[in-house]
């Protein structure tokens, strides 16, 4: 495996985390823009279907490693089963999501294996030989391109919309080894997976999002913004002002300091587009971005700029969403 790209995806209770999808774009045009091999892996217990499904994705081979100490999932298990299979496999880099569970045990891994990580990257680019990974530094104000020194398996992880997950492709079958992961005692003793406040929500799985800023002027006009959501069939977000001043809670807030998204659709109702926020949601598919400052940062990243007050728009824009909904 010295010139294969091994791209571990991410399960969790027997369901694939669909961020991998956009980790394995990446990694399938990085293979063909080197001439690596292509492979990936699924790491849990009773996993089968998962392999399967990862293995329609255009990939050489994949690998489903299983161990029933494997479940639930422990840092400890899945950094000891990664490092044994890539001890004997020697790929010349892993990539994986930039998720929870990934940065919870890939740094054990890598510091495990004596190697390099390099995490939350927002893409890369060829340099010669090199492959170099790009980071965003200080809060996205600039970006940093890294390179890796010293011997491999190099590790990196992909933020959330660094690629579109519908550019993935397919393609025959690929072969499935199974492999009986090599895990000692688990020091770890997880406790019931922690269920969060009823409100809280996972906007990085959300396709629609309706977002306010300070263009809302008062907490009350954001059931205006919920209207829409909810005509949409999508989550509300906030910029971060919204969820300081205790208008929304924080865990709707997007940007450097709240959630990294890339839905399909990405409503900006007055966001002005500090770059603290254009951080946390450029990744979008399509962006529609609605403001009365013409001269708005948002703008520059948007699909569609509408120049105007929101609140002259945004109510004809729920009836008719309403209508067309009615009518399909």
């Amino acid at each position: 495996m010295a010139d294969t790209i091994l791209v571990v995806v991410e399960q969790r209770q027997g369901k694939l985390n669909p961020v991998s999808y956009e980790t394995l774009v990446g990694a399938q045009v990085l293979a063909a823009e080197t001439g690596w091999t292509l492979e990936a892996a699924v790491v849990g217990t009773g996993i089968s279907s998962i392999a399967q499904d990862v293995a329609t994705k255009k990939v050489s081979k994949v690998y489903a490693i299983e161990s029933d100490k494997l479940t639930p999932y422990t840092p400890d298990g899945f950094a000891a089963a990664l490092k044994s299979f890539l001890q004997q496999n020697k790929p010349r880099l892993v990539l994986m999501p930039h998720t929870y569970q990934v940065r919870d045990f890939a740094p054990k891994l890598a510091t495990a294996l004596g190697t390099t990580l390099i995490s939350d990257a927002i893409g890369y680019r060829k340099d010669g030989d090199r492959v170099l990974f790009t980071r965003q530094m200080f809060q996205g104000k600039f970006a940093a391109d890294v390179a890796f020194t010293g011997p491999g398996p190099h590790f990196a992880t992909f933020q959330a919309g660094a690629f579109r997950a519908d550019k993935l492709e397919s393609g025959a079958a690929a072969p499935v080894e199974n492999v009986a992961a090599e895990v000692a005692d688990i020091r770890n003793k997880p406790e019931e997976i922690f269920k969060e406040a009823k409100q809280a929500v996972d906007l990085t799985q959300a396709e629609i999002i309706v977002s306010v800023g300070r263009g809302i002027k008062e907490q009350k006009n954001i059931d205006l913004a919920k209207q829409l959501a909810d005509a949409l069939g999508g989550e509300l977000a906030a910029s971060r002002p919204i969820c300081d001043a205790g208008w929304l809670p924080m865990d709707r807030q997007i940007g450097s300091s709240g959630q990294t998204v890339a839905p399909k659709l990405y409503l900006a109702l007055g966001i002005s587009g500090a770059i603290q926020h254009l951080v946390g949601m450029k990744g979008s598919r399509s962006i529609i971005a609605i403001n009365k400052d013409s001269e708005a940062p948002i703008f520059e990243i948007a699909d569609v700029a509408v120049v105007g007050n929101l609140f002259d728009i945004v109510p004809p824009l729920i009836e008719e969403v309403k209508k067309a909904k009615a009518g399909a």
